[in-house]
């Protein structure tokens, strides 16, 4: 068992099933605690200091609750390009024009995470190039009616159907793009 296992006890702060799949993938056991945080953050941020931001922010809402052998993780995603977040949908037609504007470019997955403890905390950030290429009309309206990828930030999962025929290529990790750099967790774990 590696030391990091037995010296804290793990605690995911996230109703996403896609960040909770991931953390499974290196953390052998933790609890999910649940807190609404207002998701906002100053306009003057761009990118990376945007989901750092947040993280800490979704944090910060554990405040005085965390047991000494608790470690907490928050994170954050979301999609920029054009120099703007492109968040969860709200309607179909919201994502399909988030599509449209993905569409046959470039942009970058950005997840902040914060590492919490009642002793310390870290926080960190992973970005991810994702390149689309160009998608139909028809395309992009049977992957909105078919996944409806409402809670998705950018309006798309990286793991589903638009993922497998419209992403050309990456470059960082697939695995930030879901929801949660775990290469980078992990390493950060075992310095923490």
């Amino acid at each position: 068992m590696l030391p990091i296992f037995n010296k804290y006890k793990f605690v995911l702060a996230s109703k996403s099933p896609r960040r909770q799949e991931l953390l499974k993938g290196i953390v052998p056991e933790f609890d999910i605690m649940l807190r609404d945080t207002a998701e906002s953050y100053p306009d003057t941020l761009q990118g990376a200091q945007i989901v750092e931001h947040l993280a800490k922010l979704k944090a910060s809402a554990f405040e005085g609750e965390l047991a000494e052998n608790q470690l907490l993780i928050t994170a954050d995603t979301i999609v920029w390009i054009d120099n703007q977040v492109l968040g969860k949908p709200k309607n179909r037609t919201v994502a399909i024009e988030m599509l449209h504007q993905l569409s046959g470019r470039k942009h970058t997955v950005y997840t902040g995470v914060c590492l919490k403890t009642t002793q310390k905390e870290r926080v960190f950030s992973a970005a991810t190039d994702v390149y689309f290429r160009q998608l139909s009309d028809d395309e992009i309206a049977y992957y909105v009616d078919t996944y409806k990828p409402f809670d998705k930030a950018g309006s798309y999962g990286i793991q589903e159907w638009i993922g497998y025929v419209g992403i050309e290529r990456i470059d960082g990790s697939y695995f930030n793009v879901m929801g949660l750099p775990v290469q980078r967790l992990y390493q950060e774990l075992k310095k923490f």
